[in-house]
Parts: C-alpha cells; sequence; structure tokens
C-alpha cells in the first residue's frame, strides 16, 4: 500500500484563502465565507484585512447553525440563495446550508482526475456505482469521462441538487440513474438482481439514516457494506475509491479493506490525506482521508 497526499490547488472560482483559529476563509465565485473547522488547530494565516473582509460567516446554533453577513443584520442583502461556479471542469451550484455545506468538497478534486484518466484509458465500456454521491461530483466527473453511472444517496434534497448540477455542467443527457434509497438495501437487491459494476465509489458518513429511517453506523455497518460491493464487482473491475469526510478513522484501516482487490486482481492500492493548498500561505488543509485501489 502506497502512501499519499493529494492536493487541491486554487482556481479562477475557487480558493481556500486562510485557515486557522478552527476557522477557514474560502472564496466560492466572487463571494467570501466563513467557516468553522475544528482541524484548523494552529495559528490563524494572513492579516487582520482578510478575516475581516468577507462576505458572511457560518455561526453554530446547537446541531444547525446560521450564515451571519459581516456588515449589517440580512443575510439576503450580501449573500444570494444559491449561485454557479466552475470547478474541476465542471460547473456546480453552491449553495450555503445550515449545516455549515456549501455543496462543494474541493478536496476531492484529485479523485476525479484519477477516475477521468482511468475511464478515458478503458478500452470497454465502464459502468460505476457511486454511494453516499451527494451533489454529484464524482458522478459527473465519471459521466464526462464517458462512464454510465448510478448516483444512490438517502437524501432527495441532495440527488435534486446533483441533478441541478448535471443539467449546468451539460451533463443532463449522459447515462446516469438518480436511486434515491439505501445503500445496503440497494447493493442487496443488485446482487439478486445479478447486476455488476466495473468501478465503486463511497463516501459513507460516521452516522445517518436513510431514506426510510434506517439506522448507519460506520463502525457496526461498514464492513458489510464493503461486502455487500464485492459481490457487486464485475470480473475485471476498473478502480474501487473509498473517501472519508469525518470518520475518524485511518486512510490505512480504508486501504487494508482493499487488499482483497490485489489478491484477487492485482493492481495497486493507495492511501492518504486529501488537503487543500490555501492561496495566501501555502500552508496545507486537512480536509478528508481516502483509499484507493486501480487494476
Amino acid at each position: 500500500m502506497n502512501s499519499i497526499v493529494l492536493i487541491t490547488k486554487a482556481e479562477k472560482d475557487y480558493e481556500l484563502i486562510a485557515s486557522g483559529g478552527g476557522k477557514k476563509v474560502e472564496r466560492y465565485g466572487k463571494y467570501i465565507l466563513v467557516r468553522p473547522d475544528p482541524g484548523a488547530i494552529w495559528s490563524r494565516s494572513g492579516g487582520d484585512e482578510i478575516w475581516k473582509n468577507f462576505d458572511a460567516e457560518f455561526i453554530r446554533k446547537g446541531e444547525k447553525g446560521e450564515w451571519r453577513p459581516a456588515r449589517g443584520n440580512d443575510i439576503k442583502k450580501v449573500l444570494p440563495e444559491s449561485w454557479e461556479i466552475n470547478f474541476g471542469d465542471l460547473i456546480f451550484q453552491i449553495k450555503p446550508t445550515s449545516f455549515k455545506h456549501t455543496g462543494l468538497f474541493p478536496e476531492q478534486e484529485p479523485n476525479w482526475t484519477w477516475m477521468t484518466e482511468l475511464i478515458k484509458k478503458s478500452d470497454r465500456p465502464i459502468k460505476v456505482l457511486n454511494l453516499f454521491a451527494y451533489t454529484g461530483g464524482a458522478t459527473l466527473a465519471c459521466a464526462k469521462a464517458g462512464a454510465e453511472v448510478i448516483h444512490l444517496d438517502a437524501s432527495k434534497k441532495a440527488i435534486e441538487w446533483a441533478r441541478e448540477n448535471a443539467k449546468i455542467s451539460g451533463l443532463e443527457e449522459k447515462p446516469v440513474r438518480w436511486i434515491l434509497d439505501d445503500a445496503s438495501i440497494f447493493l442487496k437487491r443488485e446482487i439478486k438482481r445479478g447486476n455488476k459494476y466495473d468501478a465503486i465509489i463511497m463516501d459513507p458518513p460516521s452516522f445517518g439514516h436513510g431514506p426510510s429511517g434506517q439506522l448507519w453506523k460506520i463502525e457496526e455497518d461498514f464492513l458489510k457494506l464493503m461486502e455487500l460491493c464485492r459481490d457487486v464487482l464485475s470480473p475485471a473491475p476498473l478502480f474501487f475509491l473509498i473517501n472519508g469526510y469525518a470518520s475518524g478513522y485511518s486512510p490505512i484501516a480504508y486501504g487494508n479493506n482493499l487488499e482483497f482487490l490485489t489478491q484477487k486482481f492485482g493492481g495497486q492500492v493507495e492511501a492518504g490525506e486529501l488537503v487543500i493548498e490555501e492561496s495566501n500561505s501555502k500552508r496545507l488543509m486537512p480536509a478528508g482521508i481516502f483509499a484507493r485501489w486501480k487494476s
């Protein structure tokens, strides 16, 4: 297993400007947002002007929170409900939510590039299963590269958001099936149907609920999910990617779950951190973990 760090750098419509003191400053298009980040346990980078010159800041209130403008009291006067940005050769609709998220996880861009290259180099049709697919960055990258994609999430709103991203990215007519379901229940049905996939992507949460209230706990359900995934892999799989945004595990733990692929098909497993480079200081901001296998 190789250990690597994948770095996302600033683009025209997105940059991590500064971080520290449990917060980060980001630019999405022309809007600058400040969000909490408990991983930023270092002194703030950049000067006072950077930390004062923003459009809106997310303030926690219990489990959720609210966005507050830097000046005045009316957030609607400074921040639209949504806007579009170009990122990673795709177009995303940014919508600041009550859970601090914006709909984009920019640290995933190197993984999108990796998947795109593998699909384009393949000399056969590729069928991809994207589990816990959220707003569809990986789905859109794979579809644009020419793959058929099953996009599955337990949130109807997330699927609607992902479909909007597909539309504005010009990928509305690509072969993507949008499925609202519990991941484990769906996989069990696919096993019975005999359906197979050449590639699997997943970003399992630490805790969550399916569309019908099914409880998900990663410490209890992840291994069962991996066993189901084994049974829907095609005889010649292309890649398998596991992401961890807030799981609390080591990337090596995820990488160990992909060893069965090298034992059966050869190939290579890589595991490590996803980081974003600050445009201001070049400091690296940890943003998640991953493990991936390719044939």
